[in-house]
Protein backbone atom coordinates (compact mmCIF):
# COMPACT_ATOMS: atom_id res chain seq x y z
CA UNK A 1 0.00 0.00 0.00
CA UNK A 2 1.32 3.42 -0.95
CA UNK A 3 2.06 5.62 2.06
CA UNK A 4 0.13 8.84 2.39
CA UNK A 5 2.40 11.80 1.53
CA UNK A 6 2.83 14.21 4.39
CA UNK A 7 3.99 17.79 4.60
CA UNK A 8 7.72 17.97 5.21
CA UNK A 9 8.10 21.50 6.53
CA UNK A 10 8.32 20.23 10.08
CA UNK A 11 8.30 16.92 11.82
CA UNK A 12 7.26 17.80 15.29
CA UNK A 13 5.24 20.51 16.87
CA UNK A 14 6.26 22.80 19.68
CA UNK A 15 6.54 21.13 23.03
CA UNK A 16 3.28 20.82 24.91
CA UNK A 17 2.48 20.51 28.58
CA UNK A 18 1.48 16.96 29.45
CA UNK A 19 -2.18 17.89 29.93
CA UNK A 20 -2.29 19.31 26.38
CA UNK A 21 -0.39 16.37 24.91
CA UNK A 22 -2.91 13.86 26.24
CA UNK A 23 -5.84 15.71 24.67
CA UNK A 24 -6.68 15.78 21.00
CA UNK A 25 -9.54 16.51 18.56
CA UNK A 26 -12.11 16.90 21.34
CA UNK A 27 -10.20 19.74 23.01
CA UNK A 28 -9.73 21.70 19.77
CA UNK A 29 -13.31 21.06 18.65
CA UNK A 30 -14.77 22.22 21.96
CA UNK A 31 -12.60 25.33 22.01
CA UNK A 32 -13.52 26.18 18.40
CA UNK A 33 -17.18 26.17 19.43
CA UNK A 34 -16.56 29.39 21.41
CA UNK A 35 -15.83 31.40 18.27
CA UNK A 36 -16.43 35.18 18.06
CA UNK A 37 -19.97 34.59 16.78
CA UNK A 38 -20.64 32.34 19.76
CA UNK A 39 -19.16 34.94 22.11
CA UNK A 40 -21.58 37.51 20.67
CA UNK A 41 -24.53 35.16 21.17
CA UNK A 42 -23.59 34.30 24.77
CA UNK A 43 -22.94 37.98 25.54
CA UNK A 44 -26.33 38.96 24.14
CA UNK A 45 -28.03 36.20 26.15
CA UNK A 46 -26.49 37.52 29.37
CA UNK A 47 -27.15 41.17 28.53
CA UNK A 48 -30.79 40.61 27.60
CA UNK A 49 -31.84 38.03 30.20
CA UNK A 50 -29.24 38.26 32.94
CA UNK A 51 -28.60 34.87 34.55
CA UNK A 52 -31.87 33.36 33.33
CA UNK A 53 -30.30 31.41 30.44
CA UNK A 54 -27.22 30.01 32.18
CA UNK A 55 -29.09 26.71 32.61
CA UNK A 56 -28.93 26.10 28.87
CA UNK A 57 -25.22 25.34 29.16
CA UNK A 58 -25.84 22.72 31.84
CA UNK A 59 -28.56 21.02 29.80
CA UNK A 60 -26.75 21.12 26.47
CA UNK A 61 -23.51 19.72 27.85
CA UNK A 62 -24.43 15.99 27.83
CA UNK A 63 -26.12 16.41 24.44
CA UNK A 64 -23.01 18.08 23.03
CA UNK A 65 -20.71 15.41 24.49
CA UNK A 66 -22.68 12.54 23.04
CA UNK A 67 -23.09 13.88 19.49
CA UNK A 68 -19.43 14.94 19.29
CA UNK A 69 -18.32 11.63 20.78
CA UNK A 70 -20.41 9.73 18.24
CA UNK A 71 -18.96 11.81 15.39
CA UNK A 72 -15.44 11.05 16.58
CA UNK A 73 -16.33 7.37 16.90
CA UNK A 74 -17.46 7.25 13.26
CA UNK A 75 -14.16 8.68 12.04
CA UNK A 76 -11.99 6.49 14.28
CA UNK A 77 -13.92 3.31 13.47
CA UNK A 78 -14.29 3.65 9.70
CA UNK A 79 -11.16 5.63 8.81
CA UNK A 80 -13.43 7.98 6.84
CA UNK A 81 -15.04 11.32 7.63
CA UNK A 82 -18.77 11.90 7.91
CA UNK A 83 -19.20 13.09 4.32
CA UNK A 84 -17.33 10.05 2.98
CA UNK A 85 -19.61 7.74 4.95
CA UNK A 86 -22.71 9.57 3.72
CA UNK A 87 -21.36 9.22 0.17
CA UNK A 88 -21.07 5.44 0.57
CA UNK A 89 -24.49 4.92 2.17
CA UNK A 90 -26.88 7.50 0.74
CA UNK A 91 -27.89 9.21 -2.48
CA UNK A 92 -25.76 11.89 -4.17
CA UNK A 93 -28.64 14.35 -3.74
CA UNK A 94 -28.60 13.91 0.03
CA UNK A 95 -24.80 14.06 0.10
CA UNK A 96 -24.45 17.27 -1.90
CA UNK A 97 -27.40 18.90 -0.19
CA UNK A 98 -25.73 18.29 3.16
CA UNK A 99 -22.32 19.53 1.96
CA UNK A 100 -23.83 22.65 0.36
CA UNK A 101 -25.75 23.58 3.51
CA UNK A 102 -22.63 23.07 5.63
CA UNK A 103 -20.48 25.06 3.21
CA UNK A 104 -22.82 28.07 3.12
CA UNK A 105 -23.26 28.09 6.92
CA UNK A 106 -19.48 27.87 7.45
CA UNK A 107 -18.72 30.73 5.05
CA UNK A 108 -21.26 32.95 6.80
CA UNK A 109 -19.67 32.04 10.11
CA UNK A 110 -16.15 32.73 8.80
CA UNK A 111 -17.24 36.16 7.61
CA UNK A 112 -18.85 37.01 10.94
CA UNK A 113 -15.81 35.76 12.87
CA UNK A 114 -13.26 37.66 10.77
CA UNK A 115 -15.31 40.83 11.18
CA UNK A 116 -15.47 40.39 14.97
CA UNK A 117 -11.73 39.71 15.14
CA UNK A 118 -10.96 42.82 13.09
CA UNK A 119 -13.26 45.03 15.17
CA UNK A 120 -11.74 43.71 18.39
CA UNK A 121 -8.18 44.27 17.13
CA UNK A 122 -9.08 47.85 16.17
CA UNK A 123 -10.26 48.48 19.71
CA UNK A 124 -6.72 47.70 20.85
CA UNK A 125 -4.81 49.20 17.89
CA UNK A 126 -7.20 51.64 16.16
CA UNK A 127 -4.61 53.03 13.73
CA UNK A 128 -4.83 49.93 11.49
CA UNK A 129 -7.84 49.86 9.11
CA UNK A 130 -10.44 47.12 9.58
CA UNK A 131 -9.86 45.75 6.06
CA UNK A 132 -6.18 45.21 6.81
CA UNK A 133 -7.03 43.19 9.91
CA UNK A 134 -9.58 41.09 8.00
CA UNK A 135 -7.05 40.25 5.27
CA UNK A 136 -4.25 39.61 7.75
CA UNK A 137 -6.30 37.29 9.95
CA UNK A 138 -7.64 35.45 6.90
CA UNK A 139 -4.12 34.93 5.54
CA UNK A 140 -2.80 33.73 8.90
CA UNK A 141 -5.63 31.21 9.30
CA UNK A 142 -5.34 29.82 5.75
CA UNK A 143 -1.53 29.80 5.60
CA UNK A 144 -1.19 27.88 8.85
CA UNK A 145 -3.29 25.01 7.55
CA UNK A 146 -1.68 24.96 4.12
CA UNK A 147 2.02 25.30 4.94
CA UNK A 148 2.57 23.94 8.46
CA UNK A 149 3.04 20.26 9.19
CA UNK A 150 -0.07 18.70 10.67
CA UNK A 151 1.45 17.88 14.07
CA UNK A 152 2.88 21.39 14.42
CA UNK A 153 -0.40 22.99 13.43
CA UNK A 154 -2.39 20.84 15.84
CA UNK A 155 0.00 21.91 18.60
CA UNK A 156 -0.59 25.57 17.72
CA UNK A 157 -4.34 25.03 17.84
CA UNK A 158 -4.00 23.41 21.26
CA UNK A 159 -2.03 26.42 22.53
CA UNK A 160 -4.72 28.73 21.15
CA UNK A 161 -7.28 26.99 23.37
CA UNK A 162 -5.58 28.79 26.25
CA UNK A 163 -7.07 32.03 24.90
CA UNK A 164 -10.41 30.82 26.27
CA UNK A 165 -9.12 31.40 29.80
CA UNK A 166 -9.36 35.13 29.07
CA UNK A 167 -13.06 34.85 29.85
CA UNK A 168 -12.42 33.29 33.24
CA UNK A 169 -10.05 36.17 33.96
CA UNK A 170 -12.72 38.67 32.94
CA UNK A 171 -15.31 36.95 35.12
CA UNK A 172 -12.93 37.13 38.07
CA UNK A 173 -12.83 40.96 38.01
CA UNK A 174 -16.55 41.67 37.71
CA UNK A 175 -19.11 41.55 40.49
CA UNK A 176 -21.26 38.44 40.02
CA UNK A 177 -24.46 38.00 42.03
CA UNK A 178 -23.69 34.38 42.86
CA UNK A 179 -27.10 33.57 44.33
CA UNK A 180 -28.85 34.69 41.15
CA UNK A 181 -26.22 32.86 39.12
CA UNK A 182 -26.88 29.58 41.00
CA UNK A 183 -30.62 30.00 40.52
CA UNK A 184 -30.14 30.62 36.80
CA UNK A 185 -27.91 27.56 36.50
CA UNK A 186 -29.89 25.04 38.53
CA UNK A 187 -33.49 26.27 38.29
CA UNK A 188 -34.58 27.17 34.74
CA UNK A 189 -36.74 30.27 34.65
CA UNK A 190 -38.97 30.31 31.58
CA UNK A 191 -40.07 33.69 30.25
CA UNK A 192 -43.16 33.85 28.04
CA UNK A 193 -41.54 36.10 25.44
CA UNK A 194 -40.76 35.46 21.78
CA UNK A 195 -37.29 36.90 22.25
CA UNK A 196 -36.59 34.46 25.07
CA UNK A 197 -37.24 31.39 22.96
CA UNK A 198 -35.38 32.83 20.01
CA UNK A 199 -32.36 33.30 22.24
CA UNK A 200 -32.65 29.72 23.56
CA UNK A 201 -32.64 28.49 19.95
CA UNK A 202 -29.66 30.73 19.11
CA UNK A 203 -27.71 29.37 22.07
CA UNK A 204 -28.48 25.79 21.02
CA UNK A 205 -27.49 26.50 17.43
CA UNK A 206 -24.27 28.15 18.55
CA UNK A 207 -23.37 25.37 20.98
CA UNK A 208 -24.25 22.32 18.84
CA UNK A 209 -22.95 23.27 15.39
CA UNK A 210 -22.65 20.99 12.32
CA UNK A 211 -19.10 22.00 11.42
CA UNK A 212 -17.91 20.55 14.73
CA UNK A 213 -19.24 17.09 13.81
CA UNK A 214 -17.29 17.01 10.55
CA UNK A 215 -14.12 18.45 12.07
CA UNK A 216 -13.80 16.07 15.00
CA UNK A 217 -14.55 12.99 12.86
CA UNK A 218 -11.98 14.08 10.27
CA UNK A 219 -9.32 14.73 12.90
CA UNK A 220 -9.77 11.20 14.21
CA UNK A 221 -9.17 10.01 10.65
CA UNK A 222 -6.04 12.19 10.46
CA UNK A 223 -4.70 10.46 13.57
CA UNK A 224 -4.98 7.06 11.90
CA UNK A 225 -2.88 8.42 9.02
CA UNK A 226 -0.19 10.27 10.95
CA UNK A 227 0.33 7.89 13.88
CA UNK A 228 1.77 4.56 12.67
CA UNK A 229 0.38 2.53 15.57
CA UNK A 230 -3.20 3.65 14.91
CA UNK A 231 -5.54 2.11 12.36
CA UNK A 232 -9.31 2.33 11.82
CA UNK A 233 -10.99 0.19 14.47
CA UNK A 234 -12.75 -1.95 11.89
CA UNK A 235 -9.30 -3.02 10.70
CA UNK A 236 -7.74 -3.24 14.16
CA UNK A 237 -10.51 -4.04 16.71
CA UNK A 238 -7.98 -4.71 19.47
CA UNK A 239 -7.42 -0.95 19.75
CA UNK A 240 -11.12 -0.37 20.36
CA UNK A 241 -11.29 -0.31 24.15
CA UNK A 242 -8.43 2.13 24.70
CA UNK A 243 -9.34 4.37 21.75
CA UNK A 244 -13.02 4.68 22.65
CA UNK A 245 -12.02 5.50 26.23
CA UNK A 246 -9.64 8.19 24.92
CA UNK A 247 -12.36 9.66 22.68
CA UNK A 248 -14.76 9.76 25.60
CA UNK A 249 -12.37 11.53 28.00
CA UNK A 250 -11.10 13.91 25.29
CA UNK A 251 -14.65 14.88 24.30
CA UNK A 252 -15.86 15.24 27.88
CA UNK A 253 -12.93 17.56 28.61
CA UNK A 254 -13.19 19.58 25.40
CA UNK A 255 -16.95 20.14 25.56
CA UNK A 256 -16.69 20.83 29.28
CA UNK A 257 -14.20 23.64 28.63
CA UNK A 258 -16.42 24.99 25.86
CA UNK A 259 -19.52 25.15 28.05
CA UNK A 260 -17.68 26.58 31.05
CA UNK A 261 -16.40 29.40 28.86
CA UNK A 262 -19.93 30.03 27.59
CA UNK A 263 -21.16 30.19 31.19
CA UNK A 264 -18.37 32.65 32.06
CA UNK A 265 -19.31 34.91 29.14
CA UNK A 266 -23.02 34.84 29.99
CA UNK A 267 -22.33 35.57 33.66
CA UNK A 268 -19.94 38.42 32.78
CA UNK A 269 -22.56 39.98 30.50
CA UNK A 270 -25.27 39.54 33.13
CA UNK A 271 -23.11 41.07 35.87
CA UNK A 272 -22.12 44.07 33.77
CA UNK A 273 -24.43 44.88 30.86
CA UNK A 274 -27.72 43.55 32.23
CA UNK A 275 -27.03 45.03 35.65
CA UNK A 276 -26.50 48.45 34.01
CA UNK A 277 -29.60 48.21 31.81
CA UNK A 278 -27.69 47.48 28.57
CA UNK A 279 -29.76 44.77 26.88
CA UNK A 280 -28.70 44.94 23.21
CA UNK A 281 -25.27 43.94 21.90
CA UNK A 282 -24.75 43.48 18.18
CA UNK A 283 -21.23 42.02 18.06
CA UNK A 284 -18.60 40.47 20.29
CA UNK A 285 -16.39 43.53 19.76
CA UNK A 286 -19.21 45.80 20.96
CA UNK A 287 -19.41 43.67 24.09
CA UNK A 288 -15.69 44.16 24.68
CA UNK A 289 -15.94 47.92 24.13
CA UNK A 290 -18.93 48.23 26.45
CA UNK A 291 -16.97 46.49 29.20
CA UNK A 292 -14.38 49.28 29.41
CA UNK A 293 -16.46 51.87 31.32
CA UNK A 294 -18.23 49.23 33.39
CA UNK A 295 -15.51 46.76 34.39
CA UNK A 296 -12.30 48.64 33.62
CA UNK A 297 -9.42 48.56 31.16
CA UNK A 298 -8.19 45.09 32.15
CA UNK A 299 -11.51 43.36 31.55
CA UNK A 300 -11.93 45.21 28.26
CA UNK A 301 -8.46 44.31 26.94
CA UNK A 302 -8.61 40.66 28.01
CA UNK A 303 -12.09 40.21 26.52
CA UNK A 304 -10.98 41.77 23.21
CA UNK A 305 -7.80 39.67 23.03
CA UNK A 306 -9.86 36.57 23.74
CA UNK A 307 -12.02 37.30 20.68
CA UNK A 308 -8.94 37.46 18.45
CA UNK A 309 -7.49 34.28 19.94
CA UNK A 310 -10.66 32.25 19.64
CA UNK A 311 -11.12 33.49 16.08
CA UNK A 312 -7.65 32.29 15.11
CA UNK A 313 -8.72 28.88 16.39
CA UNK A 314 -12.27 28.79 15.00
CA UNK A 315 -11.79 30.13 11.45
CA UNK A 316 -9.41 27.30 10.44
CA UNK A 317 -11.82 24.74 11.90
CA UNK A 318 -14.71 26.26 9.91
CA UNK A 319 -12.73 26.35 6.65
CA UNK A 320 -11.16 22.95 7.29
CA UNK A 321 -14.45 21.19 8.03
CA UNK A 322 -15.93 22.60 4.81
CA UNK A 323 -12.91 21.37 2.84
CA UNK A 324 -13.08 17.90 4.39
CA UNK A 325 -16.79 17.60 3.58
CA UNK A 326 -16.48 18.79 -0.02
CA UNK A 327 -13.29 16.82 -0.65
CA UNK A 328 -14.76 13.58 0.68
CA UNK A 329 -17.93 14.11 -1.37
CA UNK A 330 -15.84 14.64 -4.52
CA UNK A 331 -13.39 11.80 -3.70
CA UNK A 332 -10.46 14.22 -3.61
CA UNK A 333 -7.29 13.44 -1.66
CA UNK A 334 -7.96 15.22 1.65
CA UNK A 335 -6.13 15.78 4.89
CA UNK A 336 -3.96 18.34 6.63
CA UNK A 337 -1.23 15.69 6.83
CA UNK A 338 -0.86 15.74 3.03
CA UNK A 339 1.46 17.97 1.04
CA UNK A 340 -0.36 20.81 -0.76
CA UNK A 341 0.85 19.37 -4.08
CA UNK A 342 -0.89 16.07 -3.27
CA UNK A 343 -4.22 17.63 -2.22
CA UNK A 344 -4.50 20.78 -4.32
CA UNK A 345 -8.30 20.92 -4.43
CA UNK A 346 -8.59 20.32 -0.67
CA UNK A 347 -6.23 23.17 0.22
CA UNK A 348 -7.75 25.39 -2.47
CA UNK A 349 -11.12 24.89 -0.79
CA UNK A 350 -9.68 26.00 2.56
CA UNK A 351 -8.24 29.12 0.93
CA UNK A 352 -11.44 29.83 -1.03
CA UNK A 353 -13.74 29.44 1.99
CA UNK A 354 -11.57 31.81 4.03
CA UNK A 355 -11.32 34.30 1.14
CA UNK A 356 -15.07 34.35 0.49
CA UNK A 357 -15.71 34.97 4.18
CA UNK A 358 -13.23 37.85 4.10
CA UNK A 359 -14.75 39.31 0.91
CA UNK A 360 -18.19 39.29 2.54
CA UNK A 361 -16.88 41.99 4.87
CA UNK A 362 -15.76 44.11 1.89
CA UNK A 363 -19.28 43.91 0.45
CA UNK A 364 -20.60 45.88 3.40
CA UNK A 365 -22.61 43.05 4.95
CA UNK A 366 -23.13 43.99 8.59
CA UNK A 367 -21.55 41.66 11.16
CA UNK A 368 -24.90 41.40 12.92
CA UNK A 369 -26.68 40.18 9.78
CA UNK A 370 -23.88 37.70 9.07
CA UNK A 371 -24.18 36.43 12.64
CA UNK A 372 -27.96 36.07 12.36
CA UNK A 373 -27.71 34.16 9.09
CA UNK A 374 -24.92 31.93 10.41
CA UNK A 375 -26.95 31.08 13.52
CA UNK A 376 -30.07 30.45 11.43
CA UNK A 377 -28.26 28.16 9.01
CA UNK A 378 -26.54 26.27 11.82
CA UNK A 379 -29.86 25.75 13.57
CA UNK A 380 -31.56 24.53 10.40
CA UNK A 381 -28.67 22.35 9.20
CA UNK A 382 -27.83 20.73 12.55
CA UNK A 383 -30.84 18.44 13.00
CA UNK A 384 -30.78 16.75 9.54
CA UNK A 385 -27.04 16.16 9.80
CA UNK A 386 -27.45 14.77 13.32
CA UNK A 387 -30.04 12.33 11.97
CA UNK A 388 -27.53 11.13 9.38
CA UNK A 389 -24.80 10.86 12.02
CA UNK A 390 -27.06 8.76 14.24
CA UNK A 391 -28.08 6.48 11.37
CA UNK A 392 -24.44 5.95 10.39
CA UNK A 393 -23.28 5.34 13.95
CA UNK A 394 -26.00 2.74 14.64
CA UNK A 395 -25.51 0.93 11.30
CA UNK A 396 -23.72 -2.41 11.69
CA UNK A 397 -22.68 -2.34 8.03
CA UNK A 398 -20.81 0.94 8.64
CA UNK A 399 -19.55 0.49 12.19
CA UNK A 400 -19.39 -3.28 12.62
CA UNK A 401 -19.17 -4.29 16.27
CA UNK A 402 -18.44 -0.66 17.21
CA UNK A 403 -21.93 0.63 16.35
CA UNK A 404 -23.50 2.66 19.15
CA UNK A 405 -26.04 1.03 21.47
CA UNK A 406 -27.56 1.63 24.89
CA UNK A 407 -27.38 5.05 26.46
CA UNK A 408 -25.17 6.44 23.68
CA UNK A 409 -27.92 5.59 21.21
CA UNK A 410 -30.70 6.96 23.43
CA UNK A 411 -28.94 10.18 24.38
CA UNK A 412 -27.82 10.73 20.79
CA UNK A 413 -31.40 10.56 19.52
CA UNK A 414 -32.46 12.79 22.42
CA UNK A 415 -29.92 15.42 21.32
CA UNK A 416 -31.17 15.10 17.75
CA UNK A 417 -34.78 15.56 18.87
CA UNK A 418 -33.92 18.66 20.88
CA UNK A 419 -32.17 20.23 17.90
CA UNK A 420 -35.05 19.31 15.60
CA UNK A 421 -37.52 21.07 17.91
CA UNK A 422 -35.18 24.07 18.18
CA UNK A 423 -34.86 24.26 14.39
CA UNK A 424 -38.64 24.04 13.98
CA UNK A 425 -39.16 26.77 16.58
CA UNK A 426 -36.66 29.01 14.80
CA UNK A 427 -38.28 28.50 11.39
CA UNK A 428 -41.75 29.15 12.82
CA UNK A 429 -40.48 32.35 14.42
CA UNK A 430 -39.18 33.54 11.04
CA UNK A 431 -42.54 32.79 9.43
CA UNK A 432 -44.39 34.58 12.25
CA UNK A 433 -42.09 37.60 12.02
CA UNK A 434 -42.66 37.89 8.26
CA UNK A 435 -46.44 38.21 8.66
Amino acid sequence: MKATPVKRSAVVGPSEPRFLGTLGPGLITGAADDDPSGIATYSQAGAQFGYQLVWTMLWTYPLMVVIQGISARIGRTTGRGIAANIREEYSPLLLYGTVLALFVANICNIGADLAAMAESARLLLPAVPTAVYVVAFGLICAAGQIFLHHTRYVSILKWLTLSLFAYFATLAVVHVHWREFAQGLLWPHIVAQEGFWLMVVAVLGTTISPYLFFWQASQEVEDTKTEPIKEPLRQQPSQGKSELARIKSDTVMGMGLSNLVAVAIMATAAATFHAKGITQLDTAAQAAQALRPIAGQFAFAVFALGIVGTGLLAVPVLAGSAAYALGEARRWPVGLSRNPSEAKAFYATIAAATAVGAVANALGISPLKALVWAAALNAVVAAPIMILVMLLASNRKVMGSFRITGWWLGLGWCATGVMALASLAYLLSLVTASH
